[in-house]
């Protein structure tokens, strides 16, 4: 498996200990809206996580572009979130990172749909 084929793997095992990290924090570290943030952040990047490594490797276009939807989409919502808890950011990125998952999400399917 070529270097390219394997990133998203890579980046998807990243994103799985990141939200397992994030949950362990909000659930013994956080408390109110902060938890809760937390929680949301966690389970975004621990589903879009196994999301990549599923399309590792990418099989088309579609798929390509769906594996950059979901890095780029993870990093802006629940980097926004992480963000405005650890270091007061305003979460003004996580709807673009919120509508960049659904985008990745649409185009998984369209990839799915057209394999041969």
């Amino acid at each position: 498996m070529s270097r390219d084929a394997r990133w998203p793997g890579v980046i998807g095992g990243l994103y799985g200990a990141c939200g397992v990290g994030l949950s362990a924090y909000a659930a013994h570290g956080a408390t109110g809206d902060a938890q809760h943030a937390l929680y949301t952040a966690a389970a975004m990047a621990l589903a879009h996580g196994v999301a990549l490594i599923a399309y590792a490797p990418r099989r088309s276009r579609a798929g390509g572009f769906a594996q950059f939807a979901f890095v780029l989409g993870v990093l802006l919502f629940s980097g926004s979130l992480v963000g405005a808890y650890a270091l007061g950011w305003p979460t003004r990125l996580a709807p673009a990172g919120g509508v960049t998952l659904i985008v990745g999400w649409l185009l998984a399917a369209v990839e799915r749909s057209s394999r041969r």
